[in-house]
C-alpha cells in the first residue's frame, strides 16, 4: 500500500482518534468485492489530498472491536473522523468524482 496506512484495534486511537488531521476510516474485508473496487480510489485520494486528509484501512475481520464500537454494519463504509469523532459517513462503494464531492469540505 502507498499513501493508505493500515489500522487496526490497538493503533486506531493513536492514527485516528488523536490524529490532527481529519481521516477517512475504510472498513473493509478481504472477501468484499465492492471494497476491493473502491481501495484504489481511495489510495488516489490520499494521494493527491494527504496533506489535508490521512486515509486509513481497517479490514473489519482482523479487528473487531472498533468495527463493533462504530457499528458497522455493512462494508464498505467510510467514516471521517474529526477531532476524535465520526463527522460524516459513507456506506457502498462509490466512483471517484461522488466520493471527492462527499469530501469536499474535508479537502
Amino acid at each position: 500500500m502507498g499513501a493508505t496506512k493500515v489500522v487496526t484495534d490497538e493503533t486506531f486511537e493513536a492514527e485516528v482518534l488523536q490524529n490532527s488531521k481529519p481521516v477517512i476510516v475504510d472498513y473493509w474485508a478481504e472477501w468484499c468485492g465492492p471494497c476491493r473496487m473502491v481501495a484504489p480510489v481511495l489510495e488516489e485520494i490520499a494521494s493527491e489530498h494527504g496533506d489535508k486528509i490521512d486515509v486509513v484501512k481497517l479490514n473489519i475481520d482482523e479487528n473487531p472491536t472498533i468495527s463493533q464500537r462504530y457499528q458497522i454494519m455493512a462494508i464498505p463504509t467510510m467514516s471521517v473522523f474529526q477531532n476524535g469523532q465520526v463527522v460524516k459517513q459513507i456506506v457502498g462503494a462509490k466512483p471517484k468524482a461522488a466520493l471527492l464531492r462527499e469530501l469536499a469540505e474535508f479537502i
